[in-house]
């Protein structure tokens, strides 16, 4: 069982870029300190998610994938599970959803935060996703398994990515990745090693 705490923690040493992410980042911890099942599918007006931003290593290019319920352009991401933290469940999301095993986080405190609603269907009402996002780098010439849970899987130069979609979250990590933000953390991590 995941515990409010750590992932308090974790929300507490976050900077949103912009008003928009601070706007999320206020709704996401006032979430999970109502909530003690915050990441359960059970909690029908909503659960924390995780997803993972995954980068080559030149932070030129993202992979994304064509999801197959929401028919967006969007980062791999999904439900928690039985993960250990957070980090675990983005990694394993990543794994699953890109068919990628080496998929290294870069630093482990998110890089980005997201509530979206997702649509009613049959067997589930309308509720949101608390969405929390880890950077990763993968080696883009690894061979790709698009999952049963999507139409494709491709890796996306940093400036088309808008091309395949308008998404303010996607956008805004895109914006982030060509800041530097990340890849900076990247090349730091390095030399400390």
């Amino acid at each position: 069982m995941m515990k409010q705490e750590p992932l308090l923690q974790l929300l507490s040493t976050h900077q949103p870029v912009d008003s928009h992410e601070q706007r999320m980042h206020e709704r996401i911890t006032a979430f999970v300190r109502k909530y003690e099942n915050f990441y359960s599918r059970e909690l029908q007006i909503g659960h924390a998610t995780a997803s993972a931003w995954i980068v080559d290593e030149t932070f030129s290019h993202a992979l994304l994938l064509h999801h197959g319920k929401l028919n967006k352009w969007l980062q791999p991401g999904g439900h928690i599970e039985d993960d250990a933290d957070l980090l675990s469940a983005s990694l394993r999301e990543a794994r699953e959803e890109s068919g990628l095993q080496d998929v290294r986080p870069v630093f482990d405190h998110l890089f980005d935060v997201d509530v979206h609603e997702i649509p009613a269907r049959a067997n589930e009402p309308a509720h949101f996703h608390y969405d929390l996002r880890f950077l990763f780098v993968a080696d883009k010439t690894a061979p790709l398994l698009v999952s049963s849970e999507s139409k494709d899987l491709v890796w996306v130069a940093m400036e088309q990515i808008e091309q395949l979609t308008q998404e303010e979250s996607v956008l805004r990590m895109v914006r982030k990745t060509e800041q530097g933000i990340g890849r900076n953390l990247a090349l730091q991590k390095r030399t400390d090693d």
